[in-house]
C-alpha cells in the first residue's frame, strides 16, 4: 500500500517542545533585560533559530553584533538542551504513537521534516528515533520554512515525488512550505490559523483510521492527481 509517504514536523505535532523553546528564549530575554511573553513566542513558531533571535531582538529593541548574536544562540541552545535532556515518552502528544502504529500497519513510510537541529536528540529522548525512515533537520537544510527545502529532501528520503507526500504541520510557515512543494498539507491545530492546509484537525487523535486509504484511493481514481478538499 506504499503509494504515499508521510512527513512529520516535530514541535507541536509529535512532541510538545514549544514550552521548552519558550523557556529558553525567555531565559535569553531575561539576560538581555526585557519581557518575553507566550504571545511573543507565537511569532517564533516554525522559523529558524537565527530568524527567531532576530524577531526576539526586535521585540526587545536590542541591537547586537553578529558575534554577540552567535554567543546568544549558543546560550539559548544550552538552556534548551538542559530542558530537553529531561524529556521522556510522556512528552509524546496524544495520537502520535497511535498514528505511527497505523502507518506501520499500512506499510506507509514516514520521515521527520523539522527546522530543529536537536530533532534527532528529541526523538531519542522519547524513544521514537528508530521508527522513522529518515530524519531531515536543521543540520540538513540551508533554507528555513516557508522554503520547501526540508520537505523536498524528505520526499527524496521517502523515494517519492512531492505530490505523493502527506505533510503534518502545526505552523503557518510549514503549511506554506508543504503547499509550495505541491504536497498534501495537514494542519494540526487552530483551523483559522492554518486555513491554507488541505485538511485541518485539532490534534492527531482526530485523524480517521481510513484517512490514508481514502487519500490513496482518491489519487488512484484521479490518475495520481489528488483533489483534496478542506475538512472544516
Amino acid at each position: 500500500m506504499n503509494k504515499i509517504g508521510v512527513i512529520f514536523d516535530l514541535d507541536g505535532v509529535i512532541v510538545d517542545t514549544a514550552k521548552y523553546h519558550f523557556l529558553a528564549w525567555k531565559d535569553l530575554a531575561d539576560e538581555l533585560g526585557f519581557e518575553f511573553t507566550e504571545t511573543h513566542n507565537e511569532l517564533l513558531k516554525g522559523v529558524s533559530r537565527v530568524r527567531s533571535l532576530e524577531i526576539l531582538l526586535g521585540i526587545g529593541n536590542v541591537e547586537l553584533s553578529e558575534a554577540k548574536k552567535q554567543e546568544y544562540l549558543i546560550s539559548k541552545n544550552a538552556h534548551y538542551l538542559e530542558y530537553i535532556h529531561k524529556m521522556g515518552p510522556k512528552e509524546i502528544l496524544p495520537g502520535a504513537s497511535e498514528l505511527l502504529d497505523l502507518l506501520d500497519t499500512l506499510g506507509i513510510n514516514y520521515v521527520l521534516g523539522s527546522a530543529s537541529k536537536n530533532a534527532p536528540l528529541i526523538l531519542k529522548q522519547v524513544h521514537l528515533y528508530e521508527r522513522f525512515t529518515g530524519i531531515v533537520d536543521g543540520n540538513s537544510v540551508s533554507k528555513a520554512k516557508p522554503n520547501p527545502e526540508v520537505f523536498l529532501i524528505g520526499a527524496k528520503k521517502l523515494k517519492l515525488q512531492p505530490e505523493h507526500c502527506v505533510v503534518f504541520e502545526d505552523a503557518i510557515a510549514g503549511i506554506e512550505a508543504a503547499n509550495t512543494a505541491n504536497m498534501i498539507s495537514i494542519g494540526i491545530g487552530d483551523k483559522n490559523t492554518l486555513s491554507e492546509a488541505n485538511f485541518n484537525f485539532n490534534s492527531l487523535t482526530e485523524i480517521p483510521s481510513n484517512f490514508f486509504t481514502r487519500v490513496i484511493s482518491e489519487k488512484i481514481s484521479n490518475n495520481n492527481e489528488p483533489r483534496l478538499y478542506k475538512t472544516r
